[in-house]
């Protein structure tokens, strides 16, 4: 799981695609009230709208992203059940002063809570006590649970992250960026689809109080189904989100803007972008023929070519076709094994380069007998003499 995201980091630090007279002028990325803002596509990586990126801002309760992805974590691995029962202890309740005046769930001492309804309190509530609770049942103590962020937030790539604490409260050395935090909104959905459900839900009760989702878009964009909103006087207003529309994701992430209708628009005006000047596709599919080639000096003598793995690729949106053309490395001789590198395939729109990806053998030849092998020799010699 983390060497996807560590992969799909590596994508998104690319430059950002730009459209030609060919394939669909796109216009100017919407320019938005924002410290820090992104737009990428969740399949590809690629970076469709980008304004500080890496700057380094108090990520406040979008640090629960964190949280509740080495909580889902957790439970994957075995080691924690939804409905396992969480003591809740003084530094978690919820009359704690530390946490006076923030966003909380609302659990106390002595009153039974579920894995499961702390995972609603953290992502729907955003309850600063549900994460010190959670934290401390998972690793005996807030500082552990701390370090073990960490050491997810090294694993994955995200080298402008710090935790020093599992809810976002301010502390100046708590930071984060838009591009990190990208990157793990993209692993909580990926890797833990099922957990990455709750981030849907639009209300969560407990303790007889009814909180709703901060995520106002939720409630008037269908297609929004994530993540999670934040906000602390020093950090300003935060919203990571995600959307799907006609089978394509896009996450965004905004930090510092200046209240929540302002990063509610801003969010609106990046996803509305990027679904009407781009699309995804996936030009070349896993294991499909795209040609067929001469083997030298085996038991078949042709062998069928492509890709092993789909490419998929974020473009501006056109209406021209995707035309794939093909290099061989020849002469190809066996052995070959599938998922041999033997050429390239490399794709134009428009007569424009979009893409390439390497050729590969898609069935396994094995060497022929002696005399077959022989006589190939031969042929191939005088193929290559006459050039």
């Amino acid at each position: 799981m983390l060497r996807r995201s560590l992969w799909w980091v590596a994508v998104l630090v690319s430059l950002p695609l730009i459209g030609s007279a060919n394939t669909g002028l796109v216009p100017t990325p919407p320019s938005i009230n924002a410290d820090s803002y992104l737009l990428v596509d969740f399949d590809t990586g690629a970076v469709l709208v980008e304004h500080n990126p890496d700057l380094q801002l108090p990520p406040a309760s979008l640090t629960k992203l964190m949280t509740a992805y080495v909580l889902a974590q957790e439970v994957e691995l075995g080691r924690l059940s939804l409905d396992d029962e969480v003591p809740v202890s003084r530094n978690a309740w919820s009359q704690n002063p530390v946490f006076n005046g923030s966003s909380l769930m609302w659990i106390e001492p002595g009153k039974p809570v579920t894995v499961a309804e702390l995972e609603r309190g953290i992502v729907i509530s955003s309850g600063n006590d549900a994460t010190v609770a959670i934290a401390e049942h998972i690793a005996g103590s807030e500082a552990a649970f701390v370090d073990l962020m960490n050491r997810y937030a090294q694993e994955m790539g995200l080298t402008g992250t710090h935790f020093e604490n599992s809810h976002g409260l301010p502390h100046p050395d708590h930071l984060s960026t838009a591009r990190d935090l990208a990157v793990t909104a993209a692993a909580a959905i990926r890797d833990h689809p099922e957990r990455y459900a709750v981030y849907k839900e639009q209300s969560y009760t407990y303790n007889d109080i009814t909180q709703y989702n901060r995520n106002h878009l939720l409630r008037e964009d269908e297609s929004v189904d994530g993540l999670k909103t934040g906000y602390t006087s020093v950090a300003g207003y935060g919203l990571v989100a995600s959307a799907k529309r006609e089978g394509m994701r896009l996450i965004s992430v905004v930090m510092g803007s200046s209240s929540t209708s302002s990063r509610k628009a801003e969010t609106r005006s990046l996803l509305n972008y990027g679904f009407r000047f781009y699309e995804t596709l996936t030009p070349l599919t896993a294991d499909a023929a795209l040609a067929e080639d001469r083997v030298w000096k085996g038991e078949a003598q042709q062998v069928a070519l492509g890709v092993t793995t789909d490419l998929v690729l974020t473009l501006p949106r056109s209406t021209a076709q995707i035309v794939p053309s093909i290099e061989i490395d020849a002469p190809l001789i066996a052995p070959l094994r599938v998922g041999d590198v033997v050429g390239r395939v490399v794709l134009t729109r428009s007569g424009e380069p979009v893409g390439e990806a390497p050729l590969e053998v898609l069935q396994a030849i094995e060497p022929a007998g002696f005399f077959a092998r022989l006589w190939d020799t031969i042929l191939l010699w005088f193929q290559q003499l006459l050039g």
